[in-house]
C-alpha cells in the first residue's frame, strides 16, 4: 500500500523565491530514499539529517522505497531550507501525525539538526516577502526571526524544534504567531558632514551629487579628506522608502550578512578594498550571490584609490552602472540583481600623491603620471558625471577648536530633498536619468 503527502515551501534564486511542492510517496519495494528535482549537494545530503532527526525525536523511519519530489524539477534547489518540510511530508505520508489545520495553507522552512532542533538558514527573507504576498502561514526556526516582521502581513510561527512543529499541525496551541514589533529608529546616521572642517567647495558637491543622483570622482593629495567627504555622503541623502528599504534587507539576507535594524533606512555605503576580484565586486558563485554593487543598492559604492584597482575589474563597472542591474549567468541559472548605485571614486593626483601640493614635492615624471591617471578607460570615465579636485586643508584651520560655520547633515539633506522633489515634479525623474534630448528641452 502507497501513501502520498504534499507540503509546500520556497526556492531562492536571487530575489524571487518560487513556490515548491515537496510530495513524498512511500511504496512497498525494497527500501530506498531518493530526492529528485534538481537538488544540489545539501538538499541531496539532507536525507542523512531527516534520517537522524526522526529517530532521535522518537518517531520511526518509514520502511519501504521513499521518493521525494521537489517540483517544478528544472528548477534548481539548493541549501537546507528543505529539510523540515520533507521532514514533516514523511511523517504524514507515513501517518505518524495527523494534520488538524489545512496545510495548502502553510509554507515550511528549516534545517534540521540532527536531534531534531531547528537551525536558522540564510536568504529567507524574499521568501516571506513572497508567501505573505500570497497570505500563506510560514512555519520557519526561532532563530533571527525578528528580521522577519519587517514583512507586512506576514504571518509567521517561530519553532524551535521538530516535535514544537508536529504538535502545533496536530492543533496544539503550542506555537505563538511573531509580533511585528519594529523600532522607528531606524535612520540613525554614525557620521554628520558637521564633523569635517572647511572644504566647503568639496561639500557643495556633495550636496549636487546626493540631489541628482551624479557619479563622482575625487582627486587630492594623501590626507585632504576625499575618504572622509565619502563616507558621509549617506548622511545628506533622503532615507529609504519603506520598500526600498525592505528590498535592501533582501539583498543582504541572500547575501547571509548581518543588517543593523537601526541603519534600515540609512543609504548603504560600501568601501571594498582595491585588491576585490570582479566576482566580489559584481556578485558570482556557483549558486550567484550578491556582490558590493547589489550591497551598495540605492547607495554609495566609494572606490578608494581608483587606479589601483585591475582594469578588467573596473570595466565590469559599466553595465551596471548604465542600466541598475546585474544579470549573471551560469550554467545552473541565470539571475539577476539590482545595482542602483552611486559610485563615488578617489584617487591621487599622481604616484606618489603630491603633483599639485605646496608643501612636498612631486617626484612623478609626466610619463608616470599620465600612465598612472590612463588606468582608468574613457568608457568608465563617461559614466562619472563630475571630477572635483579636493585641496589640502591648511594646517591653521585643521588646528581650530571651533567649526561654528559647518552645516549639519540634517540641514543639507533638508536641501536635497527639496531638490530632488523638484526634479520630480518636473521630469519625474533624477537629473543622472535625463536622456539627450530631454536635457535639450529642459
Amino acid at each position: 500500500m502507497s501513501q502520498l503527502s504534499q507540503v509546500f515551501t520556497r526556492a531562492s534564486t536571487g530575489l524571487d523565491a518560487p513556490l515548491v511542492t515537496i510530495e513524498v510517496h512511500i511504496s512497498s519495494g525494497l527500501p530506498g530514499f531518493s530526492i529528485v528535482g534538481l537538488p544540489e549537494g545539501a538538499v541531496r545530503e539532507s536525507k542523512e539529517r531527516v534520517r537522524s532527526a526522526l529517530i532521535n525525536s522518537q518517531f520511526k523511519f518509514p520502511k519501504g522505497r521513499i521518493t521525494v519530489s521537489l517540483a517544478p524539477a528544472n528548477l534548481p534547489k539548493s541549501g537546507g531550507r528543505y529539510d523540515l518540510p520533507i521532514a514533516i511530508g514523511l511523517l504524514l505520508a507515513s501517518g505518524q501525525i495527523k494534520e488538524k489545520i489545512n496545510l495548502d495553507g502553510f509554507e515550511l522552512y528549516g534545517e534540521l539538526g540532527l536531534n531534531g532542533s531547528l537551525r536558522a538558514i540564510e536568504g529567507l527573507l524574499p521568501a516571506i516577502i513572497a508567501s505573505s504576498q500570497d497570505a500563506h502561514n510560514i512555519i520557519l526556526p526561532t532563530q533571527e526571526s525578528a528580521q522577519y516582521t519587517l514583512v507586512n502581513q506576514a504571518k509567521i510561527y517561530p519553532c524551535e524544534h521538530l516535535l514544537q512543529v508536529c504538535d502545533f499541525l496536530q492543533g496544539a496551541s503550542n506555537v505563538n504567531q511573531l509580533v511585528r514589533k519594529l523600532t522607528n529608529k531606524q535612520t540613525i546616521y554614525n557620521n554628520d558632514f558637521s564633523q569635517v572642517k572647511g572644504q566647503h567647495h568639496a561639500k557643495r558637491a556633495l550636496e549636487v551629487v546626493a540631489s541628482g543622483g551624479h557619479n563622482l570622482l575625487l582627486v587630492g593629495t594623501p590626507g585632504s579628506g576625499k575618504t572622509m567627504l565619502a563616507e558621509r555622503l549617506p548622511s545628506i541623502m533622503p532615507p529609504l522608502s519603506d520598500d526600498k528599504a525592505l528590498e535592501r534587507a533582501s539583498i543582504y539576507s541572500v547575501a547571509n550578512k548581518p543588517l543593523d535594524l537601526t541603519q534600515l533606512k540609512v543609504r548603504p555605503f560600501r568601501s571594498p578594498h582595491h585588491s576585490s576580484s570582479a566576482v566580489a565586486l559584481v556578485g558570482g558563485g556557483s549558486i550567484p550571490k550578491p556582490g558590493e554593487i547589489s550591497l551598495a543598492h540605492e547607495g554609495v559604492l566609494f572606490l578608494d584609490e581608483l587606479p589601483e584597482f585591475p582594469r578588467s575589474v573596473l570595466e565590469v563597472l559599466r553595465q551596471p552602472l548604465e542600466n541598475g542591474v546585474i544579470h549573471l549567468s551560469r550554467a545552473a541559472q541565470q539571475t539577476t540583481f539590482p545595482a542602483n548605485f552611486q559610485l563615488i571614486g578617489a584617487m591621487n593626483p599622481c604616484p606618489c600623491g603630491y603633483y599639485g601640493d605646496g608643501t612636498s614635492k612631486c617626484h612623478c615624471t609626466e610619463d608616470q603620471i599620465d600612465r598612472y591617471k590612463n588606468k582608468i578607460s574613457g568608457p568608465l570615465l563617461d559614466r562619472i558625471d563630475m571630477v572635483l579636485t579636493v585641496p589640502p586643508l591648511p594646517k591653521e584651520a585643521l588646528l581650530e577648536q571651533t567649526n561654528s560655520s559647518a552645516e549639519s547633515s540634517e540641514v543639507i539633506r533638508e536641501r536635497v530633498l527639496k531638490a530632488q522633489n523638484i526634479q520630480f515634479k518636473r521630469q519625474g525623474k533624477f537629473n543622472d536619468k535625463l536622456t539627450p534630448d530631454e536635457i535639450e528641452k529642459s
